[in-house]
């Protein structure tokens, strides 16, 4: 053989031989990493994961190791008791699945309580140094959690900063996700609050700054889609969401998002390009609704309601003893009573909202207003305001017993009653609106109508009743 030739194929055998030993140490390096990786499983400390076995104690024993990322793999974990999160002793925890691991909570309380000892505020001056040691952002993703017990819960942050919530199912419960006395820098995204029995989202009696709820979806809760009770809450933002039907026909009053402040209050925030619906059957449902208190009406406000969709509803916005809130680029149709009521409000800014009719809804077995009223409030503003045939109303626009109230560049068209009534309302403005009726049913009487009321300017608008 050719001297070349063999030490060609000597160097070549050298090369697969070493080439082998790299790769079967890099096998090796591998398996001992995916081990180490899998060291948190669930499974290494006991679980079953068949939906029948109670793997309580395994997920416990799992998160007291302190591993830190505690690994759900394909299967149905059935527990009894709450797991408890207790930061503090075991560090910094995710609870980590990949969309095929159900947990079924069989028992009363929430399948997971995160408790923290956070006492500060959100500045970083606040937090002592062991907190970034031992409680830093928890975390829970990729989990389908299942109640089968009455009073069973999804999932309950309680003291703990900066946790983040993701790509979670939460179904069958009581309440999907609920906050309880203080948190700090809440996140909760692209995940399902589904078909419970109680409120999706449940701020309860909490002391909360900071909190994003984004790209989730709410639907079907009985009682409340994100409900705010008994707390005291700045900077809360709920956007691109789809927030639906979370009323119960049989049931008390409730929203598909309720912040009720008649104890505490909610300020600073926005809701933001959601699609906020149903259900017209339950018993005076909204899709927003704030709740404050006549006493004090400065609890809740601060808030910018932008670019929704609002519908199927008896209310679409309620907002009682409110201050400071913007409503702009919103779109409703098929509120019963109405779009949006206003009462004993201050500081309410109403611009470019269309309250629609759309003929191809006309199918609705169900008659809707549509119209917009304000009682009792001072200090508003509604410029380009289109509202079209609304129907045993007593206008499309109506301001009752307020007073500073400036409307202007507003559309409201086809209304079976007068477009605006102004009933016991002073020192106000309407001016530059297009007032119009042209429907062939249409009866002779005032577009604009003005009861009472002293100190009001009425000029440049284009006002048309036909006559038959």
């Amino acid at each position: 053989m050719n001297s070349r030739l063999i030490v060609a194929a000597l160097f070549l055998s050298c090369g697969v031989a070493l080439g082998a030993l790299f790769g079967q140490a890099g096998n090796r390096a591998e398996e001992k990493a995916t081990a180490a990786r899998g060291a948190a499983s669930v499974f290494n400390f006991g679980a079953v994961g068949d939906g029948v076995t109670d793997d309580t104690a395994a997920i416990q024993k799992t998160v007291d190791s302190g591993a830190g990322a505690v690994r759900f793999l394909k299967g149905d974990y059935r527990i009894t008791k709450s797991i408890l999160v207790d930061l503090a002793k075991v560090g910094p925890t995710a609870l980590v699945g990949d969309g095929t691991a159900r947990i079924v909570m069989a028992g009363p309380g929430p399948a997971f309580h995160l408790l923290g000892t956070h006492e500060g505020s959100a500045a970083p001056k606040s937090f002592k140094e062991e907190y970034w040691q031992q409680q830093r952002s928890p975390m829970v993703d990729g989990l389908e959690i299942v109640g089968e017990h009455a009073e069973s819960e999804g999932i309950l942050l309680e003291g703990v900063m900066q946790p983040t919530i993701t790509r979670v199912v939460v179904r069958k419960a009581l309440h999907g996700i609920r906050l309880f006395k203080r948190n700090r820098n809440v996140t909760i995204g692209e995940c399902h609050l589904y078909d419970n029995r109680g409120i999706g989202i449940y701020l309860d009696r909490l002391n909360l700054h900071q909190i994003d709820i984004a790209n989730t979806h709410v639907s079907y809760n009985k009682g409340g889609g994100i409900v705010v009770r008994a707390s005291e809450i700045r900077n809360f933002h709920i956007g691109t969401c789809d927030i639906e039907s979370n009323h119960d026909t049989d049931g008390p009053a409730t929203a598909n998002v309720l912040f009720d402040c008649t104890t505490g209050s909610v300020r600073e925030g926005a809701i933001v390009g959601c699609t906020i619906q149903h259900t017209n059957l339950a018993p005076d449902s909204a899709n927003i609704r704030f709740l404050g208190r006549a006493e004090q009406p400065l609890m809740v406000g601060n808030f910018a309601i932008a670019d929704n969709i609002f519908s199927d509803v008896q209310v679409g916005i309620h907002l009682k003893h409110a201050r400071g809130v913007t409503l702009s680029g919103n779109t409703f149709w098929q509120s019963v009573k109405h779009n949006l009521l206003v009462e004993g409000s201050s500081h309410i800014v109403v611009t470019g909202n269309l309250c629609d009719r759309n003929p191809d809804y006309n199918h609705q077995p169900f008659e809707t207003s549509n119209g917009v009223e304000f009682t009792d409030c001072t200090d508003c503003t509604i410029s380009g305001l289109q509202i079209f045939n609304t129907i045993k109303a007593p206008a499309g626009l109506v301001v009752r017993r307020s007073k500073r109230f400036n409307i202007t560049g507003c559309t409201i068209l086809d209304c079976e009653g007068p477009e605006v009534l102004l009933d016991e309302v002073s020192d106000s403005r309407v001016s530059s609106c297009l007032l119009r009726d042209d429907r062939p049913e249409a009866k002779d009487g005032e577009s604009l109508k003005v009861a009472g009321g002293t100190g009001n300017q009425i000029g440049d608008n284009f006002v048309v009743k036909p006559r038959q």
